[in-house]
């Protein structure tokens, strides 16, 4: 495993088709190496929720969390990403001028219907892909 500690990690539903498609879109797009991965049902997953007083059985909000620094959750999340991705990702900011509760009805929607929206898909990550999962 490497050291997740200068990463960004994205906590995902593990069972999710939706998340898991997200999840290999960032890994085909992160260029620079800056994102680690891991299921909110892991060991790890749990103790990030739970450590922060966050909702322990209900896996429907993605987070993005840089240690030491931040964590963010729902659209700011997925916007905090693209934005991190750079190159034409980057206009994402724009998407920063909504207000978080507007954005996040948005991502509640999509969140509610995930599991109509994709199949659950098993997703085999090629060896470098593997060392960006801390645990799913």
């Amino acid at each position: 495993m490497e050291n997740w500690e200068n990463k960004h990690i994205v906590f995902f539903d593990g069972d999710c088709g939706v998340c898991n498609f997200w999840v290999q879109w960032i890994l085909e797009r992160d260029k620079r190496d800056q994102f680690m991965f891991a299921s909110l049902q892991s060991d790890f997953g749990q103790q990030f929720l739970s450590e922060r007083g966050l909702e322990t059985r209900i896996f429907n909000t993605m987070y993005l969390w840089k240690p030491g620094r931040y964590y963010q959750i729902k659209s700011r999340a997925v916007l905090e990403i693209a934005n991190l991705l750079g190159g034409v990702y980057k206009l994402s900011f724009v998407g920063k001028i909504l207000p978080s509760s507007l954005s996040d009805k948005v991502y509640d929607i999509i969140s509610r219907n995930r599991m109509k929206l994709a199949n659950q898909k098993c997703y085999l990550p090629d060896q470098h892909q593997k060392k960006k999962f801390i645990q799913v």
